[in-house]
C-alpha cells in the first residue's frame, strides 16, 4: 500500500496525517519532502501516526533525518498516535527516546502551544 499523506495547519503547527507504510522509495521520499516543506513554513510539526502501518529502517531513516533538520532550524517534530506495530519498530531501532510521543495529533499540537516560541515561524 503506499503512503498517503493530509498536511494541515493547526495553530501554526503543520499536521501530517500519514496512512499507509513508510518504506523504502516513494513513499520515504514524500514524506520527507513533505516534512522538509513544512519546516520553511513553521517550527512545529506533528506526525500522525494514526494510520501507519509500517516503517522499515529507510522510514526510520527519514524521521530521524527529518528531527536533525528541524531541530538545525530550530524547530521540532513530535509523533501522535503511534500504533503498536510502529511503535515496536521505533523501539527496536532505538529511536522511540528521540521523538516526544503523543496519544493523539490534539495532544500534540497543545504540546507545542505550551512553548510559545515553537509555534513561531
Amino acid at each position: 500500500m503506499a503512503l498517503n499523506l493530509e498536511l494541515s495547519k493547526t495553530k501554526g503547527i503543520a499536521v501530517v496525517r500519514c496512512r499507509g507504510r513508510i518504506v523504502f522509495g516513494e513513499e520515504a521520499d514524500e514524506l520527507r519532502r513533505v516534512i522538509l516543506n513544512s519546516l520553511k513554513e513553521t517550527k512545529g510539526i506533528v506526525l500522525d501516526f494514526a494510520w501507519v502501518e509500517f516503517i522499515d529502517s529507510t522510514g526510520i531513516g527519514v524521521l530521524v533525518g527529518s528531527l536533525i533538520s528541524a531541530r538545525h532550524r530550530g524547530a521540532e517534530i513530535k509523533i501522535a498516535a503511534l500504533g503498536r506495530k510502529a511503535r515496536q519498530v521505533l523501539t527496536t531501532a532505538n529511536v522511540d527516546g528521540l521523538f516526544e510521543i503523543h496519544d493523539s495529533a490534539d495532544a500534540a499540537v497543545t504540546s507545542f502551544l505550551r512553548q510559545p516560541e515553537a509555534a513561531a515561524g
